[in-house]
């Protein structure tokens, strides 16, 4: 019994070893993929770099037409919440603070100029 065993799986490990070397075609370990990085190379070149530039020519365009108008202010109770003081200024600024867009807890600083 353990020879048929035995010669039952010597026969399997030879035809296996027969099939594995009878395989078509390019294989990575061999080097057979030369051409895979030219094709990424040429989509990224000729695809996705200017389709990168016509979004960001379209939002260049899109925001010099559009009137910039901000919102009226609403003072609600859970927008601008100050529970503590902000490191640096008064306190009340936030670090990249543009009175016209960015509106304090009592309103905007320009609200008067506008």
């Amino acid at each position: 019994m353990a020879a048929l065993i035995n010669h039952s799986v010597r026969r399997f490990l030879q035809t296996s070893a027969k099939r594995a070397v009878q395989v078509q075609g390019p294989s990575a370990v061999s080097g057979g993929h030369e051409g895979g990085y030219k094709i990424w190379k040429n989509v990224s070149l000729f695809v996705a770099f200017p389709a990168i530039a016509l979004c960001a020519v379209n939002c260049y365009l899109s925001h010099q037409n559009e009137p910039h108008e901000r919102p009226p202010f609403v003072k609600y109770d859970y927008l601008r919440i100050r529970t503590k003081r902000f490191p640096w200024g008064d306190g009340n600024h936030s670090l990249f603070h543009n009175p016209h867009t960015n509106a304090l807890p009592d309103g905007y600083e320009d609200e008067g100029e506008h």
